[in-house]
């Protein structure tokens, strides 16, 4: 009798607590910051007024299997609103402002899909005006071409639900202008024309071709310590008139790729594409992805190393090579289950 009594108040108590706080409509913002765990978001919801209790919040997420998929960003909620209904609202994503956060190394097509589920804006629409009509941005003078791959910098972003692509492009091209073309310049100055012989009035060109080898790098390295080892490899290679041979440029394609091909044939090596830099010399037309500062780095300060070529090992890291025959002993013994 005192369990059945036990369970009926608990179920009370959840019902109870599940109810609106009032029936007023009014809208309360609230901000849901990205991280947040369901508990620091139900204290949140309770400061504003907008629960009744954190508990039954937290127990209601849990039981429907919400808590990780309460999504960050600035809501208008009411206290005429159910638990169940503002669990709904937050998994949604219905939100005045959302945070997307942009990883290295994405690319174009990759940050439109994170907008497209997050319903910011019409995923086309941004890719034309990223990859085609970089002209339509002339007050960010360190761009060269009409292409913006490259330039979209991987950061969190704050943005407001409504805005149009061009408002989110420009986010991105004013954190790239803080982070890089302003912080950096001097010293991307001092590459340009050391890398490419170009001088400062052709800053955008270099930044462009700077940007182009810190994107390769961005999708070969997978640990730190070999991001400059392959900067290294990809102008030493140039200095030298080789093909720069990177598997992620085989696959690359504007507006299409994401992820690198898990593996590269033989036959996807014959590819005529301008990116395929197996077929073409130098460096390929710009950027396959959007590198992060720690890439754009690397493509400044390469390792002081002599290296012409890097394979990669089971784990991710690289062996790095001078000679074809060092080059190709290093291939075998990692075949063969060595390192």
């Amino acid at each position: 009798m005192t369990l059945l009594a036990l369970l009926v108040v608990s179920i009370w108590v959840l019902v109870l607590g599940s109810r609106p706080v009032s029936s007023d409509r009014s809208p309360v913002r609230v901000v849901v910051s990205g991280g947040s765990s369901a508990t620091e978001i139900a204290q949140a919801l309770s400061d504003r007024g907008l629960i009744r209790s954190a508990f039954v919040f937290v127990f209601t997420c849990r039981m429907s299997g919400s808590s990780g998929k309460l999504k960050p960003g600035v809501y208008e909620l009411s206290r005429a609103m159910s638990v169940p209904a503002i669990v709904k609202a937050l998994v949604r994503g219905e939100s005045l402002e959302s945070w997307i956060t942009v990883p290295e190394g994405f690319t174009a097509r990759q940050i439109a899909d994170i907008l497209k589920e997050r319903r910011l804006v019409n995923p086309d629409a941004f890719l034309r005006l990223a990859l085609t009509q970089g002209y339509e941005f002339p007050r960010y003078t360190f761009v060269h071409g009409h292409n913006l791959e490259g330039y979209l910098f991987p950061d969190t972003y704050l943005i407001a639900r409504g805005t149009e692509p061009r408002g989110i492009i420009e986010k991105m091209l004013d954190a790239f202008d803080r982070k890089v073309a302003t912080s950096h310049r001097a010293d991307i100055e001092r590459a340009i024309q050391r890398r490419f012989g170009l001088g400062p009035q052709e800053f955008a060109e270099g930044l462009r071709n700077l940007l182009t080898v810190a994107s390769l790098v961005e999708r070969e390295a997978k640990i730190a310590k070999d991001r400059p080892l392959i900067a290294a490899v990809l102008y030493n290679r140039l200095k030298k008139g080789m093909r720069l041979e990177v598997d992620a440029t085989v696959g690359y394609i504007p507006g299409d790729s994401r992820e690198n091909k898990e593996k590269v044939w033989y036959e996807d090596l014959k590819s005529q594409s301008p990116y395929n830099t197996y077929q073409r010399l130098g460096l390929p037309p710009g950027p396959i992805c959007n590198p992060g500062l720690a890439s754009i780095e690397a493509a400044l300060n390469p390792a002081q190393a002599d290296y012409l070529y890097y394979v990669a090992k089971p784990d991710g890291s690289h062996v790095f090579s001078r000679t074809p025959q060092e080059h190709n002993r290093a291939k075998n013994a990692i075949r063969n289950g060595g390192s």
